[in-house]
């Protein structure tokens, strides 16, 4: 028997949940706050999210929608064109290439690597920046977003864990 539509929307909707929560973190990182600089050491939640479903559902966040939040990123950003896309595909390639290995892990372990891809990715895009602005942008605030965004994974993976069991178990 051949499903409602009904049933094929809501699974369709239910098929975005992953772009629509990772677009949702780009847009708060986004969000103007009255603390000074404060832009400039956002963590990066558009990072989480594309590592954390690159794992646990990869086949609902794609390389091309990571790229694709990675080009918006770079346009809220304003960073050069290309920058955030290139970093998040290759976060996302190679979270889904691991994918295996961190299933039979614990957080710990997940969180660990997280912090080495992370790490990695800080420093592509700040040599990425540096070269395609053609001055050397200043390192420390890039180690502080490293260390904000590290900070901040457990709580924000504990809340991605959340909504794909809320929205996601029966797709």
């Amino acid at each position: 028997m051949k499903p409602s539509i009904w049933v094929r929307i809501d699974a369709g909707v239910r098929h975005l949940v992953p772009f629509a929560v990772t677009l949702a973190l780009l847009l708060l990182t986004a969000v103007p706050t009255r603390l000074p600089a404060f832009a400039s050491i956002a963590p990066m939640l558009p990072l989480m999210g594309v590592y954390y479903w690159a794992i646990y559902r990869p086949d609902l966040l794609p390389a091309w929608v990571a790229f694709l939040i990675g080009a918006l990123s770079d346009i809220v950003a304003g960073t050069p064109l290309g920058v955030n896309a290139l970093v998040l595909l290759l976060v996302q390639g190679t979270a889904a290439s691991q994918r295996r290995f961190f299933l039979a892990k614990s957080f710990l372990v997940s969180w660990w690597a997280f912090g080495l891809l992370a790490g990695g990715a800080t420093g592509l895009g700040w040599v990425l920046v540096t070269v395609l602005s053609g001055r050397a942008a200043e390192p420390s605030p890039v180690f502080f977003q490293y260390l904000m965004t590290l900070g901040l994974f457990p709580p924000l993976t504990w809340i991605l864990a959340r909504t794909q069991l809320a929205l996601l178990k029966d797709v």
